[in-house]
């Protein structure tokens, strides 16, 4: 399965790239609006790796190429960014990892509705497209440090069961454990925990909070909503 990183180049979507290429997806494709920019960071994670698994591309071209698409781009970014990809994203899975942080403080939200970013992003592209919300409480910097696990249960919200169950098989296949948060609407309180995990961050210290969901001894098969 191809699967391009949207945004491929900022912090969380380098860590999701490291990620996926170093358990064995050899199709992993960086996306950036500068191709040259795409490439050189492709470059510079195979050389991390030690084996050319990741390719650099514009945005345009790793969508159309790609199976599956992971959008990991700022909340400012995200409209612009959809509707420039909405043609190639038609019949295929799109995982949105936004969460809408205030850029003034980033301990508190700030939407442009009352919906989650998964949401708006379901809303704008229309039901050729299977928007699943991932990974929007994990730390970038956990992501990116290849020598340990990553300490964080992965909520998976959508309205697509069988898009939700092809994104939690590859969370597992990260290594993470992957749990069915329910409907794309589920999404907006997922969104909420990031602000509270940045506070920790700034607390304690850390760049890496995440979180555990006790009590659930094994993620149950996705049900129908």
């Amino acid at each position: 399965m191809k699967i391009a990183i949207i945004g491929g180049t900022g912090k969380e979507g380098r860590g999701l790239v490291l990620r996926l290429a170093a358990v064995g997806e050899d199709e992993v494709l960086i996306g950036s609006r500068q191709a040259e920019k795409a490439r050189a960071k492709a470059e510079e994670l195979n050389h991390q790796l030690g084996r050319k698994a990741i390719t650099g591309l514009d945005n345009r071209a790793a969508t159309h190429a790609a199976d599956l698409v992971i959008l990991c781009v700022p909340y400012a970014a995200h409209e612009e960014t959809l509707r420039a990809l909405a043609p190639e994203l038609c019949g295929k899975i799109l995982v949105d990892t936004t969460v809408p942080l205030d850029p003034r403080n980033p301990l508190r939200l700030r939407r442009r509705s009352e919906r989650s970013a998964a949401e708006e992003a379901q809303a704008l592209l229309g039901d050729a497209v299977r928007v699943v919300a991932a990974f929007q409480n994990v730390s970038a910097a956990a992501l990116q440090n290849l020598r340990r696990l990553v300490e964080c249960d992965i909520l998976v919200c959508g309205d697509d069961v069988a898009a939700k169950e092809v994104v939690m098989a590859l969370i597992r296949r990260l290594g993470l454990r992957a749990l069915d948060a329910g409907p794309l609407e589920m999404a907006r309180a997922v969104e909420a925990i990031t602000p509270l995990l940045i506070s920790l961050n700034r607390r304690y210290r850390s760049r890496s909070a995440g979180i555990r969901i006790t009590g659930i001894e094994e993620a149950p098969a996705p049900a129908a909503e």
